[in-house]
């Protein structure tokens, strides 16, 4: 409330005083991330869950969904985006989720051809309705590893030594995608234009505490001829 009044009685005087305000406007950046486009379902959709993980992928769509604990995940023009629902809501995600150099790039082929590296692939469609009722306690009780082949014929999954192997060969291929070149490019220039407008920021709320101080000093002076 002092602050308030305070400001309104320099105003004041500085407009008694034919003094001009200065006025320096923020400079407006508008720093945002565009989001996905909808993706229309006639109804619910399947799932599937894709061998030694316990990632769930919609394979009934040409875009790439993902289910990984607890989030759908939707990767677009080389971002990544995230919700609680399949088909709306996503929300940007500043990083590569860390389940995804856990899935295979081929797996649409695998899945298409009921083999998984050259392996019968009996996958199961699991039902969105059944999917939600069952993924947490799936999750907890590490359902899919223990059943050890997530219905390939005769696989033995990988150790994690090789595991973390096939990750750092993935993550490279990833890194070096034009569309995630292009939106690390534009990342980096958005973030320049967060540090320059808080840089603006910065000297406005400057100029305007200068500005103040003089007109405190300024009224104080007028102050003091009066009172002689």
């Amino acid at each position: 409330m002092k602050k308030l009044l305070l400001g309104t009685t320099l105003f004041l005087l500085a407009w008694a005083d034919g003094f001009p305000l200065m006025t320096v406007e923020a400079a407006e950046v508008s720093i945002g991330i565009s989001l996905p486009p909808p993706i229309v379902f006639a109804a619910p959709p399947d799932v599937v869950v894709l061998p030694d993980t316990d990632v769930y992928v919609v394979p009934d769509v040409d875009e790439d969904i993902y289910f990984y604990d607890g989030w759908w995940w939707r990767p677009w023009q080389g971002g990544w985006y995230r919700s609680g629902f399949y088909d709306r809501g996503w929300g940007y995600y500043e990083a590569v989720p860390i389940f995804y150099f856990d899935v295979d790039p081929g797996w649409r082929g695998y899945y298409r051809d009921h083999s998984w590296h050259g392996l019968r692939w009996d996958y199961q469609r699991i039902s969105h309705q059944r999917f939600q009722q069952n993924w947490k306690s799936w999750q907890d009780n590490r359902h899919w590893e223990k059943q050890g082949t997530w219905g390939v014929k005769g696989y033995r999954p990988r150790t994690e030594q090789q595991r973390e192997e096939v990750r750092q060969q993935r993550q490279q291929q990833y890194q070096q995608r034009s569309e995630v070149q292009r939106h690390q490019q534009q990342q980096q220039k958005q973030e320049r234009q967060q540090q320059e407008h808080q840089q603006e920021q910065y000297q406005q709320r400057q100029q305007e505490h200068q500005q103040e101080g003089r007109l405190q000093e300024e009224h104080q002076q007028r102050q003091n001829r009066r009172e002689r």
